[in-house]
C-alpha cells in the first residue's frame, strides 16, 4: 500500500477505532505507523531522548535512524530499536518513506533543512525546540507543512502536562487566586545566562505564557553586558549553533489581552539557580508558582499581599490535581501527551495541540526582545521584519 493511501485509510478508521489519549492503543500491538529518527551525535545530538519517543506507543514501528557519526548511530539505533541505519538523513527519508519522523538535534541551524526534507516525503513528526534561528525560516517550514497538510509538534513537554492544563483552568478560568495581575518568569541563569538563556530556556517560558494568556501584542526590553546597555559590538554566536545572541542580562515585558503584563528575566549573578526557572502568577487574592520538571510543579498561596509571612502563608498543591499516568520508557514518559495528540491530529485531520505554529510564536517572542532593545522602544507583535534582528544591527 502506498504511504498516502495508508494514511487515508488510517484517518478514515479513526472514527471507528480512536486512539486512547491517556495511554497506548489498548490491546492493539499492530504497527500502523512507520517511524524514523534524525539525529546528529556531533551537532546537537538527540535533544532530550527524542529518539525514544516512538516507543511510547504500540502502534508505531521504528524502521530507521540517521546519524553521520558511526558510533553514535549504532548506539542510538540499538536504544530505539531502529531496524536500519543511515549516515545521510536524506537517503533514509527517500528509501524508507516514513510516516513519522523525530528530529532530535538541539542545534537549530539545520532544523529548516530537516523539516523541508521531511515535507518532501510527506512525513509527520516531532522536532526539538527551539524551532529555527529566525522567523523567516520558521515561516518557511510552517508554510511547507501546511501546504501538504502535515502534522508536526514541538517538544514543549512542560506545557503539554495535564498538571498545566489543570492549573490554567483553576487559575485563569475559575479564579482560584482572583484576577490575574501579572506573570513573571526567569530562565535558568546558568552559563548561558542572558541572550542564550532567552532562547534555550525562555522558549518554554514563552510557550507557557501564550498557553495561559494568549498572544502578546507588544514587547519592550532592555539588554545589558556587564551592566551597560548592549550594543551591536556585543553580538556574538551562542555557545551552541542557535544563531547570534547578545547580553548577559535580559529584561523583557510583553503586553497580553486585558493589559496583563508578562515578564522574562535572565540576569548574570553569582548565585544563579536552575530551580528558579519557571513562572510565577500573581493574582488579586494570591499567587501561584510553576516550576519546570518532567511533571511541572504547581503550588499556590491564598494571600493577597503575596507575602509568605501573611495570614495564610502555607503553600498548597492545586486541589483535585489530575492523576498522571506513568508511561514507559519512564525517562520520556512525560512526552506521551504530545505523541498521543500527534497521532490523534493525523487521524482526525486537525491541528496538533502543540504545533509548529506554537514554536514559531515562541520564537517570535524571543526575536521581539532583541528587536525592542535595538529600537529602544516597544515593538508590535507579530514582527514586521522576519529576518534575525541581530544580523542587521
Amino acid at each position: 500500500m502506498k504511504r498516502r493511501d495508508f494514511l487515508s485509510t488510517a484517518a478514515a478508521g479513526a472514527l471507528t477505532a480512536p486512539i486512547l489519549m491517556q495511554g497506548r492503543a489498548a490491546g492493539d500491538s499492530e504497527k500502523r505507523y512507520r517511524a524514523a529518527v534524525i539525529g546528529d551525535t556531533n551537532r546537537g545530538g538527540y535533544g532530550h531522548n527524542l529518539h525514544l519517543m516512538w516507543a511510547l506507543r504500540d502502534d508505531i514501528e521504528v524502521v530507521a535512524l540517521a546519524d553521520p557519526d558511526e558510533a553514535g548511530r549504532a548506539q542510538r539505533a540499538q536504544e530505539c530499536g531502529a531496524a536500519n541505519t543511515y549516515a545521510d538523513y536524506r537517503e533514509m527519508l527517500e528509501k524508507e518513506q516514513p510516516d513519522l519522523v523525530a528530529i532530535g538535534p538541539r542545534w537549530t541551524i539545520h532544523h529548516k533543512e530537516y523539516l523541508l526534507a521531511c515535507a518532501d516525503v510527506g512525513a509527520h513528526g516531532i522536532v526539538e525546540k527551539p524551532l529555527t534561528p529566525d522567523l523567516a525560516e520558521a515561516d518557511a517550514v510552517v508554510a511547507a507543512m501546511e501546504a501538504k497538510n502535515l502534522k508536526w509538534v514541538m517538544a514543549f513537554n512542560f506545557r503539554a502536562s495535564p498538571e498545566i492544563a489543570h492549573a490554567k483552568h483553576l487559575l485563569f478560568e475559575e479564579g482560584l487566586i482572583g484576577d490575574i495581575l501579572e506573570v513573571r518568569s526567569r530562565g535558568k541563569e546558568d552559563h548561558r545566562v542572558g541572550g542564550e538563556d532567552l532562547i534555550v530556556l525562555g522558549v518554554h517560558n514563552f510557550d507557557m505564557m501564550r498557553y495561559l494568556l494568549g498572544d502578546p501584542a507588544w514587547c519592550m526590553s532592555h539588554i545589558t553586558v556587564d551592566g551597560a546597555p548592549a550594543t551591536a559590538a556585543d553580538v556574538r554566536e551562542a555557545t551552541e549553533p542557535l544563531g547570534p545572541v547578545v547580553g548577559d542580562s535580559v529584561h523583557a515585558v510583553y503586553g497580553f489581552e486585558g493589559g496583563i503584563p508578562g515578564y522574562f528575566a535572565s540576569m548574570k549573578n553569582k548565585d544563579g539557580h536552575p530551580g528558579r526557572w519557571g513562572l510565577d502568577v500573581f493574582g488579586s487574592m494570591g499567587m501561584a508558582t510553576i516550576r519546570m520538571a518532567n511533571v511541572p510543579q504547581v503550588a499556590y498561596i491564598e494571600e493577597p499581599t503575596w507575602a509568605p509571612a501573611g495570614r495564610r502563608s502555607n503553600w498548597q498543591r492545586l486541589p483535585d490535581r489530575p492523576e498522571i499516568e506513568q508511561r514507559e520508557p519512564a525517562r520520556i514518559g512525560h512526552y506521551a501527551p504530545i505523541i498521543d495528540d500527534l497521532i490523534a491530529a493525523i487521524e482526525e485531520d486537525r491541528e496538533p495541540a502543540v504545533s509548529l505554529r506554537d514554536g514559531l510564536a515562541a520564537t517570535e517572542m524571543i526575536q521581539a526582545a532583541f528587536e525592542a532593545h535595538m529600537a529602544a522602544s516597544p515593538v508590535a507583535i507579530p514582527l514586521e521584519k522576519r529576518d534575525h534582528p541581530l544580523k542587521r544591527w
